[in-house]
């Protein structure tokens, strides 16, 4: 048969509450009840010295310390009682008197004298004032309970459990309107397991969310139906959504009182125009918080087994869009040159780094859909990667890799017939 209980929270705020006890469990039951804002009788002749540190920090107007063994009447004008003392006796005192005065009382020594039971608690924040409380009893089992509460704690510090408001957000005390708040998100190269988790609690909580063609898009399926999600995605050479309009509804959706997450591929400030969208929204009095992603320029290349620096071959990198001038970057062999966006001037960047010092037989990768599901790598040189790259039909999105490094993959060792790998597909036109 299961206990019938009641579950419920507390308002203990300028409330008395009494704690018989002076031990470790009277320690964490003073210190939760100070931070409700009760006022705390402590009964006990002796206490733990952190405990007496609490009381001495807190003042008399918080804990009423009586330095004495427990005695009928000290329950006097109490909302709730908690006894914690090791001795059975003395608990079932507690017990009884609370009961005769109908004072609810918690017994950590025999919860089967109590009235009112202390689940597992974790107090996870969602948004400034604002926090989603998460209390459990697991049938008198206070491990089990603290178990499921880390468990839950968890998904919602995840964002997996659903964070967002359901009833609007109260308005301003001064009477104005409330202004949402605008997150800059980076989802990372397109896996949803490579967000971060800060990027998804956001999402979790968020009411629009305006979305780039490569962001994580399958963790758009968990939000809530009435999430208004705004596609702004670009391919090459097509932008239907111009910046200034992206810029422009984060502002309006914001200035509306909704939470807007700006979800990006990669990283907001790495060719993302992270940086223009911050200003936008700062100009009109919008909070913005910006949340670093996983940048493609390095993970994208770590899906096929590049690393951009190594030692003994690559001390640095460089990364630029395939529009900009990379003869500029330096041409040594142990300087990686990675290139986004820049498929379409493959042959004319090839030829450019060429003429700007580095050796023709350079080693060259060029990474399809890295983390999606047509991931393909196409290795070759400066002198032939282009055209091996027309003939395999690269498409993007796609990453480029200038630089020795390549010469790590598998997929450089599959060229030269050493060996493969069989999770990465390898295209040797």
């Amino acid at each position: 048969m299961t206990d019938e209980t009641y579950p419920l929270g507390m308002r203990l705020a300028g409330r008395l509450v009494v704690v018989v006890g002076g031990g470790p469990v009277a320690l964490r039951r003073v210190r939760g009840l100070l931070d409700a804002g009760a006022r705390v009788r402590l009964v006990a002749p002796d206490v733990v010295p952190e405990l007496a540190e609490l009381v001495e920090r807190s003042g008399a107007g918080a804990v009423e310390h009586l330095r004495r063994p427990y005695a009928s009447g000290d329950l006097d004008g109490a909302w709730l009682a908690h006894t914690a003392t090791g001795d059975l006796a003395v608990d079932e005192a507690v017990a009884a008197d609370a009961e005769a005065a109908r004072v609810f009382c918690v017994t950590a020594g025999d919860a089967g004298l109590a009235t009112a039971w202390v689940p597992a608690v974790a107090r996870t924040p969602v948004e400034p004032g604002a926090e989603v409380t998460v209390a459990v009893t697991a049938g008198r089992d206070p491990r089990r309970a603290q178990r499921v509460r880390d468990a839950v704690a968890g998904a919602l510090e995840s964002g997996v459990l659903p964070l967002r408001r359901v009833r609007p957000a109260p308005e301003p005390p001064d009477g104005g309107t409330r202004v949402g708040r605008v997150a800059l998100v980076g989802g990372g190269p397109g896996d949803p397991g490579l967000i971060t988790t800060r990027g998804r609690r956001l999402l979790a909580r968020a009411d629009v969310v305006v979305v780039d063609r490569l962001a994580p898009r399958a963790l758009l399926d968990d939000l809530a139906d009435d999430v208004e999600v705004i596609d702004v995605g670009k391919t090459s050479g097509n932008h239907p959504v111009p910046q200034e309009r992206i810029s422009a509804l984060l502002v309006e959706h914001a200035l509306a009182g909704r939470d807007v997450v700006r979800l990006k591929g990669g990283d907001p400030y790495v060719f993302g125009r992270g940086g223009e969208e911050l200003e936008a929204c700062r100009a009109h009095g919008i909070e913005v918080e910006v949340v670093p992603g996983v940048t493609s320029a390095v993970s994208v290349p770590a899906a096929v087994g590049i690393p951009v620096t190594h030692r003994g071959v690559a001390r640095g990198f460089s990364v630029l869009t395939g529009h900009d001038d990379v003869g500029q970057v330096p041409a040594g062999p142990d300087h990686t040159l990675v290139l986004l966006m820049g498929v379409t001037r493959l042959a004319a960047t090839a030829e450019a780094l060429v003429a700007a010092g580095r050796a023709p037989s350079t080693p060259a990768a060029v990474v399809e859909d890295g983390y999606g599901p047509r991931q393909r790598v196409t290795v070759g040189t400066l002198a032939d990667i282009a055209a091996r790259a027309a003939a395999a039909g690269v498409q993007p999105p796609a990453v480029t890799v200038v630089g020795d490094v390549v010469t790590l993959c598998p997929a450089w060792a599959a060229r030269t017939g050493a060996h493969t790998d069989a999770g990465t597909a390898v295209s040797d036109a």
